[in-house]
């Protein structure tokens, strides 16, 4: 059974720094993309970040880049979000996610993700 937890949640100050991390079990991703999404209250679910399955790719959306980094070690089968100078609109549930297919050669926010963790809180204060 293939699970993705999500960990590194918390609440901060703004300007803050936390880094969320992933970690699979029941398969291993290594030549799959993984990709951060988050969903604040009352909104949908939006793309933060994805990496492609060698971590020579990534993308991010324009609200976060410059301030949010994407990695992996697949060494550990787990992804990595470094989120520095946080502000309160990043306050959200934030969710990782796997793609099923094989050395995926475009990533972003319109790939299908297959698997999903549970989320984890982050909470920015003013």
């Amino acid at each position: 059974q293939v699970q993705l937890v999500e960990s590194g949640g918390g609440l901060v100050q703004a300007g803050a720094s936390l880094r969320l991390s992933c970690a699979a079990s029941g398969r291993t991703f290594s030549n799959y993309a993984r990709a951060w999404f988050r969903q604040a209250p009352g909104k949908e679910r939006e793309f933060v970040a994805a990496i492609n399955w060698s971590g020579r790719s990534t993308d991010y959306a324009d609200s976060v880049k410059g301030r949010f980094t994407i990695s992996r070690d697949n060494a550990k089968n787990t992804v990595y979000l470094q989120m520095n100078s946080l502000k309160p609109e990043d306050t959200a549930v934030y969710y990782c996610a796997a793609d099923g297919l094989t050395r995926r050669t475009v990533i972003g926010p319109r790939v299908k993700y297959d698997y999903w963790g549970q989320g984890t809180q982050v909470t920015v204060s003013s």
